[in-house]
């Protein structure tokens, strides 16, 4: 299993989309749907392209769970990585989200198949900094680097540095803190649309880190190690350049293979030359999501990555789980339990 990419992926498969209202005022990437066009027709392209997602990450051998939602009030379920993260040894952890309409797409079952299917030993729940205006959107707020053990966080109200610093603590994480703004002054309202990292290279907007210092110590941690870094420009990012995952997959005959997912469109921006320094470690697999990039987000906000070993199935799960406040509703034996599922 490589460290940074993942072999296995959560994806939802949202029967009701549509961009969330609640997000429209600081998601800068966020768009209205086409004059004209039904609900039931953004739906059913939605879906069309959830799918294609699904079906061009088995192709290239990358183990795939998709779960269903057929909850209209849950807007932006197609975007997991907000809510839930997993990591090496077993933890997982579950997120405070800004908007309130987006915290019930956290999901009960989405954790009991980790539990069922993967060694999980603890899980660690931020979600009850909640009602204390604290937020930190998962891996859309933070761009980890796991091979390091940097979280990289672009500062924003959905994405608190001291909730960071608790998440490095707790998951063995340095921390790496900056502002990320657009030409207009707008903060940056997710790190990973501006910067994707993967094991030998990384995709980063660092020109939208307007601090000099900063942005060249961003610079040199990322490439301490020998990794590449891809420049992206802001042009570049308002095509959903930054917001790419690497994965790995299997070919046919059972040989790793590395693959760097994004959206068709975020593939059409990227120059040859940046290309080619991509490719050298990973292949690009693009796949045409518009419909789904209308809420503001693209390939890399639809997968949440499991960085888990798998658990023989005869073996039942025991897992603990560790609220952040003592009113979150956990059982006794441990169970995660969201009434909103």
């Amino acid at each position: 299993m490589s460290a940074q990419a993942p072999s296995a992926v959560i994806l939802i498969r949202a029967e009701k989309f549509v961009p969330n209202p609640a997000t429209a005022a600081d998601n800068a990437f966020q768009a209205d749907i086409p004059a004209g066009q039904s609900a039931d027709i953004t739906s059913a392209q939605a879906l069309a392209e959830m799918d294609a997602v699904a079906d061009a990450l088995r192709e290239a051998g990358v183990r795939v769970h998709v779960f269903e939602d057929h909850d209209h009030t849950r807007p932006d379920s197609v975007f997991p990585n907000n809510w839930l993260s997993t990591h090496a040894g077993g933890t997982v952890a579950v997120y405070p989200m800004y908007a309130s309409n987006r915290r019930h797409e956290r999901r009960a079952d989405v954790l009991e198949m980790l539990k069922s299917s993967y060694r999980v030993q603890t899980i660690v729940d931020y979600s009850g900094l909640e009602p204390d205006g604290i937020f930190l959107e998962g891996t859309g707020a933070m761009v980890l680097d796991h091979v390091s053990r940097v979280a990289y966080m672009a500062v924003s109200h959905r994405a608190d540095s001291h909730v960071l610093e608790r998440f490095c603590t707790d998951f063995g994480y340095e921390p790496m803190a900056f502002d990320a703004v657009d030409s207009s002054g707008v903060p940056v309202y997710h790190t990973n649309v501006i910067a994707c990292i993967g094991t030998d290279v990384a995709m980063i907007a660092l020109e939208m880190i307007p601090d000099v210092v900063r942005r060249e110590q961003v610079r040199e941690r990322l490439t301490v190690n020998g990794r590449k870094v891809v420049e992206l420009t802001e042009a570049q990012i308002r095509e959903f350049a930054g917001n790419a995952v690497e994965l790995c997959g299997r070919t046919p005959d059972g040989r790793r293979r590395y693959i760097m997912a994004m959206s068709a469109r975020a593939r059409r921006s990227l120059t040859p030359e940046q290309v080619a320094v991509i490719e050298e470690s990973c292949e690009i697999v693009a796949i045409d999501i518009p419909t789904i990039e209308l809420a503001g987000g693209s390939v890399r906000c639809m997968i949440a990555g499991v960085h888990l070993d798998l658990r023989p199935t005869e073996v039942p799960p025991t897992t603990a789980v560790r609220a952040i406040n003592e009113d979150h509703p956990v059982t006794a034996d441990g169970r995660y339990v969201d009434a909103g599922v």
